[in-house]
């Protein structure tokens, strides 16, 4: 078979890796690409939201199935048009990417269907929402979570812990529109407490198949402190999220949205990644992405044993009853080793060392998320650079083997965090 996985990030290197480990593989393509996925197949310069580049690309190259990584390509109807065109496909349609692309939609159908998740109100007037924020009776201390209506990137999602907070973050998205278009609506919900887990299956639209619970770090910072980013690190699986309680969230929470998304007339199906909040009252719906996570896909990856591109075969078939999911008993840790000054503003054109001596080391990958090759030299071409996965017995092994690794690659302002997987410990 030749694929044509299309992204540029440490999802799709990652996704990459896996699927090149299957013996029904003869050729990869990436498109756009990076310069760790050159080492396993073709780049070629086409952006992930050109779609009708990539469809010529993939008549012309007879390409046999398509994996998209990164969420615009699907809010924009990726998969109806190759669909259209007779090119397998992996992910949902876009009416079924909404469940991503609109906070609103994602809320409104979780209300509809008995979902659990937060409270929430919506709006569409700065002025509205701020009257509601100042309205509300919480004292100083205000737990609010502020999200863009549209699809941001992953980053339209403001956590706010005083009233002060959450109307500025309501004039950052609506007034000063610095999420553009998908601050045109805004979701202000009540912030949910406990631990985090983010839970990715693979399904055709009836059959669900699960994948190890990962466990992300967002914020820039040891301890969690700083800016909120796309992720700085993760580890699977999660000690919190018990076989029990991963039953009770297929059967309460992902079963229930998967036949509502078809009751809705948008039959799902790809990969729905669902951010969960283990509360008091029992495990609650933070958000629903229609891809894979990143960088969670860097640590759920390596721990499946099963070949991976039987199953995404058989989501793109309707035939995953027929699929089994089997994952290794052992833990995995991935290091993000961020451009100084990331989530905020940063250089590229930085060259990286070290990627090769920490590669060769047993139990590591090396995934690379922001780079490019230039003059021959690998450099840093993002605020996330690269994933540093490790895989151990223990998480004592995994994390000390994912740090040995990260302390063999520079680049100039590389940061990251040195408690990734501590909480598993």
């Amino acid at each position: 078979m030749d694929i044509l996985i299309i992204g540029s990030g440490g999802r799709e290197h990652a996704l990459g890796w896996k699927i090149a480990q299957s013996p029904n593989v003869t050729k990869l393509y990436f498109a756009p690409g990076n310069a760790g996925m050159a080492a396993l197949g073709e780049c070629v310069n086409i952006k992930a939201t050109d779609i009708q580049g990539l469809l010529a690309f993939s008549s012309d190259k007879k390409v046999d199935l398509v994996v998209v990584g990164p969420e615009a390509a699907l809010t924009i109807g990726i998969v109806d048009e190759f669909r259209a065109a007779g090119i397998p496909i992996f992910g949902p349609t876009k009416a079924a990417a909404r469940i991503e692309g609109s906070k609103v939609f994602a809320k409104e159908l979780m209300a509809k269907y008995g979902i659990p998740t937060s409270d929430f109100r919506v709006f569409d007037k700065s002025v509205d929402a701020k009257s509601y924020i100042e309205s509300i009776s919480c004292g100083d201390a205000c737990p609010i979570v502020i999200k863009a209506y549209g699809e941001a990137l992953g980053k339209g999602v403001t956590v706010c812990g005083t009233k002060a907070e959450a109307l500025e973050a309501i004039e950052l998205m609506m007034e000063a529109r610095i999420f553009g278009a998908a601050g045109d609506k805004i979701v202000v919900e009540e912030r949910l407490e406990g631990q985090e887990a983010s839970l990715m299956v693979i399904t055709d639209g009836e059959t669900v198949l699960p994948m190890t619970p990962v466990q992300d770090h967002k914020r820039a910072f040891d301890g969690d402190n700083g800016p909120n980013t796309g992720g700085m690190g993760c580890y699977s699986p999660v000690p919190v999220v018990t076989p029990e309680l991963y039953d009770q969230v297929l059967e309460t929470i992902i079963k229930p949205t998967i036949q509502a998304m078809k009751s809705e007339g948008c039959t799902y199906t790809g990969v729905l990644y669902t951010g969960i909040m283990i509360t008091k009252d029992g495990p609650k719906v933070i958000e629903f992405n229609a891809r894979f996570g990143d960088p969670e896909t860097q640590v759920a990856l390596p721990l499946l044993e099963s070949d991976f591109v039987g199953i995404i075969e058989a989501s793109v078939n309707g035939s995953l009853d027929s699929a089994v999911m089997r994952c290794y008993n052992r833990c995995a840790v991935c290091v993000v080793c961020a451009s100084g000054g990331y989530p905020g503003d940063y250089e590229s054109g930085k060259p990286i060392s070290g990627l090769d001596e920490a590669g060769a080391m047993d139990d590591v990958i090396v995934f690379h998320a922001g780079t490019k090759l230039l003059d021959g030299q690998i450099v840093t071409a993002g605020g996330r650079v690269l994933g540093v996965t490790a895989i151990g017995d223990t998480f004592r092994d995994a994390i000390d083997r994912a740090y040995a690794a990260v302390e063999k690659i520079h680049f100039d302002g590389m940061h990251y965090r040195k408690d990734i997987g501590a909480r598993a410990l």
